[in-house]
């Protein structure tokens, strides 16, 4: 199934949280409960500018609404749930 966000929203396919370190040290789902998240963007509204499909941008965590589209998890963001790009 195909989405497209309509107006000033995007499709954002979120990273999975890293639960350890790269020194080896496991990481306490309490550890990152409150930082931003990040995601790849899947799909943009015609009237959100700023990003471009396949961005990769910084949200807010509890931004957004989540949906599942063929068992995969995705955000609906609108752009004041969208703090950066990174780059």
């Amino acid at each position: 199934m195909k989405i497209k966000p309509l107006g000033k929203r995007i499709v954002v396919k979120p990273f999975k949280q890293e639960e350890k370190t790269e020194g080896g040290i496991f990481l306490p789902e309490t550890a990152s409960k409150d930082k931003p998240q990040r995601g790849e963007v899947i799909a943009v509204g015609p009237d959100f500018r700023g990003v471009k499909k396949g961005d990769t941008v910084i949200f807010a965590k509890y931004g957004g609404t989540e949906v599942e589209i063929d068992d995969e998890e995705y955000l609906i963001l609108g752009k004041d749930d969208v703090l950066a790009i990174a780059e």
